[in-house]
């Protein structure tokens, strides 16, 4: 078992006893039976409903240098009743038909998914840096009744039709919005294992595939994040004379992404948050304006936004103090870029977070923070309740404790499969409903660590070499901007070890010192043989993992950042 504090464990202990906020039982679902939370919405609709206690107050503020967009719980639950009466009279939206969704972060995004999944309907979210011919990929898998999408997205399609009814947001949302403002919202009957939305998966390597999130499955996942929030605030309550906060979170991941739609459009409304979005691309110090003008306690970032902050050379210009909380994931957060984080905004020494999950379990399975991070920095932390993990060899057997291999993991946010692809649905989702993962990993004292995904795994003379221990090695060198580690073949050693370093601004690299540097702390096979100095950013995709294939091949990066 792994060691927790004695406070933190007694407070998990009485979150979870029965009776509790966060009481579990066991119940089947899709044919095997697992815990789940007692206490949970039957749909996303019932929390929906639930959020009209909060009135008034300010769900959603999109804000850029130029525009401010609010919309409050009232007003947002109007106009989903509104739209959502217009996609089924309109359009013939019912349950099970799919609504795609094309655009960059705005209301129009969020009000349309809360409609749909209200209509018992499916709510798809296509890649918003999608380049032409994938989306026309994406418009075909989806096979939608109805597209609602942004002009910028429309053009890039070079005037071919997209085969569906089309609503584009600047033009023609606006009748949607208005269609009846009296509108109830639908009551047509939702199940727990209804689809909810379908995600397409990041698409690194290969063709993307839609996992299919249920509505037990994105509830099962608030309810884990739920659980976390609950520790943390019980464990670092604020000190008595301290003045009251409004919690505020800022959003800077894209909607089509679970953390961008999951845990900040439904999450946040759920629990009554007000949350504050970015409009277009990631820029740091619109990032840092935004939190020091509207006070930000929270925000969740991948590692390469969290950088671009914290390495900033504006950074002190900008008062962050009102941040009380960050984590992320998407990507691994190095030990070395933890420690700048906490350098450049003290408050998250003690409340700072690293996660993992998977778009096919919904978002989250396990997260490490606070003074349990600070001790294990590398630790993605503790599986969450309700989440099993287990690590397993090549053939489905499971290893010892410290021994790696790939992760598994069951639960009730568990993607029922892919859409349309039940053969890719098989090799991932295998007896009793247990998710492969695809990842590589070790449990340790209870903790999971992450090695890589296997693909990226680097098989040097007979010796497994982890990209992901020399990406952290070369990040604690203090000219190292970013950093991807691959395998490039070799005629005597099948491969060796490649890097690509981006130096931080004003710095000259050396190679031959970086492979010093390396070696001062890495067994010799795992030392690159070849480091490439970049000139420009690595190529990454939405969520912020660099998609090395473009790396490796050459090939051009297809997507365009927004």
């Amino acid at each position: 078992m792994p060691e927790i504090p004695d406070a933190l464990s007694q407070i998990e202990a009485d979150l979870l006893a029965p009776g509790g906020m966060f009481a579990l039982e066991d119940a089947e679902v899709l044919g095997t039976t697992m815990p789940v939370f007692a206490n949970r919405y039957g749909s996303l609709r019932d929390g929906l409903i639930a959020a009209r206690g909060f009135g008034d107050r300010e769900y959603l503020v999109f804000v850029d240098a130029d525009t401010r967009r609010v919309l409050t719980f009232a007003e947002h639950e109007r106009v989903v009743a509104s739209v959502a009466l217009c996609l089924k009279e309109q359009y013939g939206v019912g349950p099970g038909d799919r609504v795609a969704i094309l655009a960059a972060n705005c209301p129009e995004w969020i009000v349309t998914f809360w409609a749909a999944v209200s209509l018992g309907a499916i709510a798809v979210g296509l890649n918003g840096w999608w380049v032409g011919p994938e989306i026309r990929v994406g418009l075909e898998d989806a096979d939608a009744k109805v597209l609602i999408a942004d002009r910028k997205r429309i053009d890039r399609l070079e005037g071919a039709s997209t085969g569906v009814p089309t609503v584009v947001i600047e033009d023609d949302f606006e009748q949607l919005w208005n269609y009846d403002l009296e509108a109830e919202l639908p009551d047509v009957v939702i199940s727990e294992d209804d689809p909810a939305l379908i995600l397409y998966t990041s698409g690194t390597t290969g063709r993307p595939k839609g996992a299919v999130n249920t509505h037990r499955n994105v509830i099962a996942a608030v309810g884990i994040s739920f659980f976390h929030g609950a520790r943390m605030m019980m464990l670092n309550p604020p000190p008595p004379d301290a003045a009251p906060v409004t919690p505020c979170q800022l959003v800077t991941y894209p909607l089509f992404h679970v953390s961008g739609l999951h845990m900040g459009a439904i999450a946040f409304m759920i629990s009554g948050l007000r949350s504050v979005w970015t409009l277009g691309r990631f820029d740091p110090v619109v990032v840092m304006k935004i939190i020091e003008a509207e006070c930000i306690t929270g925000w969740s970032y991948t590692p390469t936004m969290l950088h671009r902050v914290v390495s900033h050379p504006d950074l002190k210009r900008y008062d962050l103090s009102s941040i009380r909380n960050g984590g992320g994931g998407g990507a691994a957060f190095s030990p070395a870029l933890q420690r700048r984080a906490k350098e450049a905004i003290p408050n998250l020494r003690g409340s700072m977070g690293v996660g993992y999950g998977q778009t096919e379990c919904a978002a989250l399975a396990s997260v490490n923070s606070g003074a349990e991070l600070a001790e294990f920095p590398e630790s993605v932390g503790r599986p969450l309740p309700t989440v099993q993990l287990e690590i397993r060899d090549e053939y489905g057997n499971v290893v010892a404790s410290g021994d790696e291999g790939e992760i598994y993991l069951r639960g009730p946010m568990v993607m029922p499969g892919y859409w349309r692809r039940p053969e890719a649905t098989a090799e991932v989702i295998v007896a009793d409903r247990w998710l492969r993962t695809g990842d590589v990993g070790r449990m340790d004292a209870g903790r999971l660590y992450l090695a890589s995904r296997r693909r990226d795994l680097i098989l040097r003379g007979g010796e497994n070499v982890y990209p992901i221990e020399i990406e952290n090695r070369l990040e604690e060198h203090p000219g190292v901007a970013e950093v991807a580690v691959i395998g490039v073949p070799d005629e005597d050693l099948g491969q060796i070890v490649k890097a690509v370093v981006v130096a931080r601004q004003g710095v000259e690299l050396d190679s031959t010192e970086l492979v010093a540097f390396c070696a001062e702390a890495l067994a010799y096979f795992k030392v690159p043989a070849i480091i490439e100095i970049s000139a420009v950013s690595l190529p990454r995709n939405a969520t912020g993992k660099v998609v090395k294939e473009v790396l490796l091949d050459g090939v051009d990066l297809q997507f365009v950042e927004e």
